[in-house]
C-alpha cells in the first residue's frame, strides 16, 4: 500500500535536495564490533533541524503555497521535531506559524521552534491535548491545521528511505521508530516502489505502545497515558491511516524498554560520538534486542533525531535511565 508514485518520491526528493543534501547511512566498525553484524545507521539527525521530519515540512509547504496561496498561516501540534520542521519551511514559505506543545516540553526544542520563527503556545498535559488546541486555534484564526500525519509529510520523508535504499539496497532488515507514523510509512513506502524486500520492523516503547496494541488488535488502540522520556514517539492515539500501512507493510514491532533506549543513546555515543535522542535511538535499543537472533544479516537503523536537552543527555552518559517527560 503507497499514498504515492515513484514519480512522485522523486520530485519530492528535487524538492527536499534543493534545500538540504542526503544525510549520511554509515555502517560504523564499533557497532559491527558490538553486535556482531553489519549495521548502517542513517544519519537523520544530520539535516538542518537535527531530525527526519524537515523533509516533510518542505513537500508540505510547497504544495500548499502552490495550491492555496491564500492562506493566512499554519498551526500544528507537536512535541518538537514535527514543529521545528514546519517552523524551518514556514520560513521559507513566507507564512506565519503557531505552534501548540504540551506543558514541560522540551526546553531546548521549544528555544529551536522559536529561533526558526514559530509563536509557540504551551497546552494540555500531553500531545494530544496540544494536538486538540491547535485545531481550536486553527478555526479562531483561519489558520491551516497542519496534522502530524499526511501524504505529502509522509512523500517528504520518504526521501530518507529512498536514499538509504538507493545506496544500500542490500538491507536485510531494518529497525525505525514509530511516533504517529510519518517515518516507518515513508520507509515503507520507498521499499515498495523499489521493489525491494528488506524486512521493516517499528519500534515503540514498552510504556507508550499504543501502536503496538493497535498492529496486534488490527484497529486503532487508544492508551490512557504515555511513560517515556523519548518523547517523539510518546503518542496516546495511533493514526488509522497510518496504522493501515503499517499493518500491511511492516513486518512487526518491536517493544524496548525505558532502560534499553538509555543504554542505546549511551551506544551512539560511545561508538560513533553522534547525540541521539530518545526516540532516535529506539531503533538501535530493538536491534540490541534481537542482534542474537541477526547474526549474518545486514541491518540498519534509523537514527531519527539528535534534539536532547542537554540536562537528560547529561543524566544518560551518567548512567542513569530518565524520568518521563
Amino acid at each position: 500500500m503507497t499514498l504515492f508514485s515513484r514519480d512522485d518520491l522523486d520530485a519530492a526528493a528535487r524538492l527536499v535536495h534543493a534545500v538540504m543534501p542526503p544525510t549520511p547511512a554509515y555502517a560504523w566498525p564499533l557497532l559491527a564490533e558490538r553486535f556482531g553484524l553489519q549495521v548502517v545507521v542513517k544519519h537523520e539527525n544530520h539535516t538542518p533541524i537535527g531530525a527526519f521530519k524537515v523533509r516533510g515540512g518542505i513537500v508540505y509547504l510547497d504544495r500548499l503555497k502552490r495550491e492555496r496561496p491564500e492562506v493566512k498561516g499554519i498551526v500544528s501540534a507537536t512535541r518538537g521535531n514535527h514543529g521545528q520542521s514546519l517552523a524551518f519551511a514556514a520560513r521559507h514559505a513566507g507564512l506565519p506559524l503557531a505552534v501548540v506543545v504540551p506543558h514541560g516540553n522540551s526546553v531546548e526544542k521549544n528555544a529551536a521552534m522559536r529561533a526558526f520563527g514559530a509563536e509557540l503556545i504551551e497546552h494540555g498535559r500531553d500531545f494530544d491535548e496540544a494536538r486538540e488546541r491547535a485545531a481550536a486555534i486553527a478555526a479562531e484564526r483561519g489558520f491551516e491545521f497542519v496534522p502530524s500525519f499526511h501524504r505529502d509529510l509522509v512523500m517528504g520523508v520518504a526521501t530518507y528511505g529512498l536514499e538509504l535504499f538507493l545506496a544500500h539496497p542490500d538491507i536485510d532488515i531494518l529497525y525505525a521508530p514509530i511516533g504517529l507514523g510519518s517515518g516507518l510509512c515513508g520507509l515503507i513506502s520507498a521499499r515498495d516502489l523499489l521493489g525491494l524486500k528488506t524486512r521493516i520492523v517499528g519500534v515503540v516503547s514498552e510504556d507508550a505502545a499504543a501502536y503496538a496494541l493497535s498492529v496486534e488488535a488490527g484497529r486503532v488502540v487508544e492508551v490512557n497515558a504515555t511513560n517515556t522520556f523519548a518523547d517523539g514517539i510518546a503518542v496516546r492515539i495511533p493514526s488509522a491511516e497510518a496504522l493501515a500501512i503499517i499493518i500491511d507493510g511492516a513486518e512487526r514491532i518491536v517493544k524496548v524498554s525505558e532502560d534499553a533506549i538509555a543504554e542505546a543513546v549511551r551506544t551512539y555515543w560511545t561508538d560513533t560520538h553522534n547525540a541521539a535522542e530518545g526516540a532516535g535511538a529506539a531503533a538501535l535499543a530493538a536491534l540490541a534486542k534481537e542482534a542474537p537472533a541477526l547474526k549474518g544479516l545486514k541491518a540498519a537503523v534509523i537514527l531519527s533525531g539528535q534534539n536532547i536537552d542537554r540536562p537528560v543527555m547529561l543524566e544518560i552518559l551518567s548512567g542513569r535511565t530518565p524520568k518521563a517527560m
